[in-house]
């Protein structure tokens, strides 16, 4: 059963608490990296990040670091509530600035300035934002699957060899098409890795990555996404406009989601195909092995999807084979669904004073309010968030 309050997503550390723990971006200009890193290996991860091309902690390693760094953040004074979930925004009688939040519906904890760093799954919050007339955008995002392959053939295809030796890492691949005026792309590749579940609700079927930290596991996986743009939400659901609707993402996400859940047995065992049956399209009669713990059933995947998802992916993924010769084989694996690849909403701010562009005090912050996508961009986010917040509350009169 998925607790919506704790999960993999929600909880101590979110979803990166969770992940591969992947550390590199492309966001290298929105803040110092190098400092990010530093804080983490002053927490507990290994050295060797700080120097890495494509440092990573693993899932195995990541909760005992977060742990240390509330524990840091309490040392200097901050209060780390668990047990706790905001069930309302408070604002001034006039509505137009943030005056605390509300807890479990009945304690109220006043605050000068909220920092908003949900987390990209946190739809009480948009439903909250959305009640609270505070403007919100939908925004587009990837929606798909997870394809997962035995490590030893990636080793194959990367490194050419049937086994790669002790002294080189799981080899990992990244992959892109152009279907159209769409991308098709991988994401959140783990070589060496797990398949896990990742819904925030019951009644939902997520699947995601991670990878621990010596990526030893027999399989890798990744998923294989299609972007998502406004223009297919508008033909997804006829009648409705992203402008005044949005939440139209949310929704479609959660359409995906529970159909997937729906054809299962009320666990999270998740829908899945052999990817060569996903492309025919048919049924698979058997299913190989998978690192997916709570265990998959052979179902139409390809019918699951919405039409239009499901006819780039296929094409997308004939492009890949192109690209990786054998990537399309018997023993591959689809699992469905992979669909919390970014926000779908994004909370507008201004870019100077970093607060919302009309709720003074709102400090949207990170991947959930849709300026960030990995733990690195979303820890530079944070702390360019954190010197706002000190730069608005300097400014203000003490009475205020």
């Amino acid at each position: 059963m998925v607790n919506p309050h704790s999960n993999y997503c929600f909880g101590e550390g979110g979803a990166g608490t969770y992940s591969d723990g992947k550390l590199y971006t492309r966001s290298a200009k929105r803040g110092n990296i190098a400092a990010v890193l530093g804080i983490l290996v002053g927490c507990g991860a290994t050295p060797e990040i700080l120097v890495e091309a494509h440092p990573h902690i693993g899932s195995n390693k990541l909760p005992a670091i977060v742990a240390r760094m509330r524990e840091i953040i309490e040392h200097h004074g901050g209060e780390v509530r668990f047990d706790a979930w905001v069930t309302d925004i408070l604002v001034d009688d006039a509505g137009r600035r943030v005056t605390g939040v509300e807890l479990h519906n009945t304690e109220r904890v006043p605050a000068a300035g909220i920092i908003l760093a949900t987390g990209h799954s946190a739809r009480d919050i948009f439903e909250i934002l959305l009640r609270r007339k505070i403007h919100i955008e939908a925004k587009p995002f990837a929606l798909g699957v997870r394809i997962e392959h035995a490590q030893q053939f990636v080793d194959g295809c990367q490194y050419g060899m049937a086994t790669r030796g002790d002294h080189l890492p799981a080899a990992s691949y990244a992959l892109a098409a152009q279907v159209g005026s769409r991308g098709v792309f991988s994401f959140c590749m783990c070589p060496g890795g797990l398949i896990v579940p990742a819904a925030t609700a019951p009644g939902e079927i997520v699947v995601n990555g991670m990878s621990l930290s010596r990526r030893d596991s027999p399989f890798a996986n990744s998923g294989v996404v299609t972007a998502v743009e406004l223009e297919d939400l508008v033909a997804h659901f006829p009648g409705r406009d992203p402008l005044k609707d949005p939440l139209m993402g949310v929704d479609f996400q959660r359409e995906v989601e529970q159909r997937m859940f729906e054809a299962g047995d009320g666990s999270q065992r998740a829908p899945a195909q052999r990817l060569v049956d996903f492309l025919r399209p048919a049924v698979s009669g058997s299913l190989p092995e998978t690192s997916y713990i709570p265990g998959v059933f052979s179902a139409p995947v390809h019918d699951l999807l919405p039409g239009w998802i499901y006819d780039r992916l296929m094409r997308g993924i004939r492009g890949f084979d192109q690209k990786m010769n054998g990537y399309i084989q018997p023993e591959a694996i689809v699992l469905a669904t992979e669909s919390r690849t970014s926000s779908p909403v994004r909370v507008p701010r201004d870019p100077a004073s970093g607060m919302h562009v009309a709720m003074e005090g709102l400090f949207p912050c990170g991947e959930g309010a849709g300026y960030a996508g990995g733990i690195v961009s979303a820890a530079m986010d944070g702390q360019a968030m954190a010197r706002a917040v000190h730069a608005y509350l300097a400014a203000r009169p003490l009475h205020s």
